[in-house]
């Protein structure tokens, strides 16, 4: 798994853990916490995939 992939995914466990301590605690910033935890789900999920492109091109050629 890459670097980036890899802090992106601690990043977003990080920021649903805070989304629900905060709903938990009836704060309505629970909901800025959810919508970064989707940022950094797609930046994972973007350097999984580039990673992914990039050994498939490697092993073709």
């Amino acid at each position: 798994m890459p670097r980036n992939a890899l802090f992106a995914l601690i990043i977003c466990v990080l920021a649903l853990t805070a989304a629900v301590v905060s709903l938990v605690q009836g704060r309505w910033l629970g909901l800025i916490w959810v919508l970064m935890a989707g940022v950094f789900s797609n930046i994972a999920w973007y350097h999984l995939r580039r990673a992914r492109q990039a050994k498939a091109a490697a092993s073709e050629g």
